[in-house]
């Protein structure tokens, strides 16, 4: 997984690091395996903890951050985390967000599209504008989130969630243009139907054409190393070609 990387002495931020065999987790462990200083965060306080414990077992200096990254203030506080324990911050990655339900338009009501875009565009955006702003300050740094297939292509009663990420995409997009000056990159991955534990439970018997968890993580840290000093701005699909 993720082999040839190396961010040895780098200060790696990554939202969504609750549990094992989630997407957080593995991106994160690529990380920590790369040589990364890392500071994971989530809203569940025992995960996180319990992964910091796990990293640092396998000798990774990491700091666990747990807190609502819907709130701005408590994603400036990750933030600064960062910039107090390491003393700068090199690379966040958005992984906090998900798919919360899945409804036709007509049957979901707006409750349903402020909830997908609380978690999946306001953490991205509230932790974006925090990380920035540290980037900016030190000419460099690189910012990877999650947005999703769904968000290229929308699929039937998936309408909030692709909403709520194609908003990823954008953010994405504006941002890279606004501190690409700055030395900062800024970009996204776009994966299709990962296989994850949950994905792998909620979906049984149904055809999927899995995309590796391996794959994701791979694609994560392409964007956010130095072979990708030329890019941003990008939304990179990560799906085997399928919409």
């Amino acid at each position: 997984m993720a082999t040839g990387f190396d961010f040895a002495g780098k200060v790696v931020v990554v939202t969504g690091v609750g549990r094992v065999g989630q997407i957080g987790h593995a991106v994160a462990s690529g990380f920590a395996s790369a040589g990364a200083r890392l500071v994971i965060s989530d809203v569940d306080a025992v995960g996180v903890a319990a992964r910091a414990k796990e990293f640092a077992s396998k000798g990774a200096e990491v700091q666990a951050a747990a807190g609502d990254l819907t709130e701005p203030d408590v994603a400036n506080w990750l933030v600064e985390q960062a910039t107090q324990t390491f003393g700068r911050l090199d690379v966040l990655v958005n992984v906090a967000g998900g798919l919360t339900g899945v409804a036709p338009v007509v049957d979901a009501g707006p409750e349903v599209l402020m909830r997908e875009l609380a978690i999946n565009t306001k953490t991205m955006y509230v932790v974006s504008r925090a990380a920035a702003r540290a980037m900016s300050a030190q000419r460099s740094g690189a910012i990877v989130s999650f947005a999703s297939v769904a968000a290229l292509h929308p699929k039937p009663s998936m309408a909030a969630y692709s909403a709520a990420k194609a908003a990823v995409a954008a953010i994405t997009r504006a941002l890279a243009l606004e501190v690409r000056e700055f030395g900062v990159r800024v970009n996204a991955v776009a994966p299709g139907t990962v296989r994850t534990a949950d994905n792998r439970q909620s979906m049984r018997d149904a055809f999927v054409h899995w995309v590796e968890i391996g794959d994701v993580v791979s694609a994560v840290m392409f964007l956010a190393s130095d072979a990708a000093s030329g890019i941003t701005g990008h939304i990179l699909p990560v799906s085997h070609g399928e919409d």
